[in-house]
């Protein structure tokens, strides 16, 4: 009971601060979009986010994962800081180090992936953006480790609320260009600053320890190729997209993302408490069927939701959107369920990082990243945007099915044979929704309220039971 506490606790606090964060990003789309004159300024501004998303994976190098693991190793506070300040002195100089690149490298990014060489000074704001960003990963660490869940609650929603209230300015000011990242470059920012003041007792000079440099390195090096090829995943299909198809193209798929991308909602929630859960749980007996079940679980919620995301994404952004964005709404449903199966991922290959072994982890995905730049390139000149969705969608799902196989022949992982006839069932919804019933959103609605009801009855037992420890909690 105290598991499953802990987990809902983490899950529902740092879950609808992250929500928060997300949700009104995804209420300014459809206004960001009408102040933008043409869908070429959304793909510049996404396109801008994708360099900045890459700059700050190699910048932060694994070292946050790697700090939360060797947090909870000691409950001793004056290891816990020395953990702290080596984590950010050494983020602090690959951040330095890719910084000084970036601006280097003005000309090439802006002319290679900005459109032309007229487009430098985005990339000093995009320089900004990473040193900023990628440090301020590490300084607000310790603001989650502590579980301090009023404090993420509040920063989460004044940071979107400035971040969107900044662009919406410059865009009324005609600044379509620099619209969006100069408000995430300022966000970035005044983030960092917030969180230095609130976790300046956590980062001392004197605290940075060198015995604690090689088993931090020997946890994050490992990683940082996942934070890679995550990028892969989510950016890589856009700088096809602006090769195949030309920005504009690209900007409507960002649109399409974006709203697809609500299923960053259930992920995010997630994910705001899941490292303190896991990490703070890991070395009790029961974990592997723990980790297990929850794996199961947050795949069904998955898998009930994007159904109805199939039925609804047409009618959405026909209601939302005005011209070409429309286009967007045939890679929602794939896009909502991808960042889903990124979860399940990490879910699963979280076994790994307890065992401590994460270069399992880089050799899994880099499977799916594969699969997903082939198809990519096939099959984005054949049928335009949804090929890029349906890459990504399909990448991560060869990276679930290869990850679950080698952690349940390490008895790290089980997986029950009711998940397996989920899945399938859920693949073949998604057949019959882009082939069938892809224009009839009252046919798909039924078929989706019939596939979540099946799922019910295989477990209403776990339903039953846990419906049972809430209340008796209660």
């Amino acid at each position: 009971m105290r598991k499953l506490k802990l987990f809902l606790e983490n899950f529902l606090i740092y879950g609808f601060g992250g929500i928060i964060s997300k949700v009104i990003p995804l209420i300014m789309v459809p206004i960001v979009t009408r102040l933008m004159p043409d869908t070429s300024y959304y793909g510049i501004s996404d396109m801008a986010g994708t360099v900045v998303s890459f700059a700050n994976a190699i910048a932060v190098m694994g070292m946050y994962d790697a700090m939360y693991r060797m947090f909870f190793e000691k409950e001793d506070t004056e290891y816990r800081k020395e953990i702290c300040s080596t984590a950010l002195s050494i983020t602090l100089v690959t951040a330095l180090v890719v910084t000084v690149v970036m601006i280097l490298s003005k000309d090439y990014i802006a002319k290679r992936f900005l459109g032309g060489e007229f487009y430098v000074g985005l990339v000093y704001i995009m320089a900004i953006t990473t040193l900023s960003g990628s440090t301020n990963n590490i300084i607000a660490a310790p603001t989650r480790m502590q579980n301090k869940r009023k404090i993420f609650l509040i920063m989460n929603v004044a940071v979107s609320l400035l971040s969107y209230s900044i662009s919406i300015l410059l865009l009324l000011s005609g600044n379509y260009i620099i619209a969006l990242p100069l408000a995430g470059a300022v966000t970035a920012i005044v983030t960092e600053i917030s969180f230095i003041i609130l976790n300046r007792g956590w980062f001392r000079i004197s605290k940075i320890k060198k015995a604690y440099l090689k088993p931090l390195l020997m946890i994050a090096v490992p990683l940082c190729p996942n934070f890679l090829i995550y990028w892969v995943f989510n950016s890589c299909d856009k700088l096809m997209i602006t090769s195949f198809l030309g920005l504009s193209s690209t900007g409507i798929y960002s649109v399409g993302a974006k709203l697809g991308h609500a299923s960053q909602l259930i992920y995010t929630a997630f994910a705001g408490g899941w490292q303190f859960f896991a990490f703070s749980t890991m070395k009790e007996q029961n974990q592997v069927k723990s980790n297990s079940k929850i794996f199961e679980y947050l795949g069904i919620v998955s898998f009930s939701v994007t159904g109805y995301i199939c039925a609804w994404s047409s009618f959405i952004y026909k209601l939302l959107f005005t011209g070409d964005y429309v286009d967007g709404y045939i890679v929602a449903p794939y896009l909502f369920l991808a960042p889903l199966l990124q979860m399940l991922f990490q879910v699963a290959c979280n076994q790994f990082i307890v065992i401590k072994k994460t270069w399992p982890n880089m050799f899994i995905l880099s499977a799916g990243a594969v699969i997903n730049v082939i198809l990519n390139v096939w099959l984005i000149p054949l049928v335009g945007i949804e090929g890029a969705a349906i890459a990504t969608l399909a990448g991560y799902a060869v990276s679930n099915i290869v990850c679950v196989f080698v952690l349940s022949q390490m008895r790290l992982m089980e997986i029950s044979g009711r998940f397996i006839l989920s899945s399938i069932i859920m693949l073949f919804y998604f057949v019959i929704w882009r082939f069938i019933f892809m224009d009839s959103i009252y046919w798909c609605t039924a078929i989706a309220t019939g596939i979540m009801l099946i799922y019910i009855l295989l477990y209403w037992k776990d339903i039953s039971n846990l419906y049972h420890m809430v209340k008796k909690h209660i």
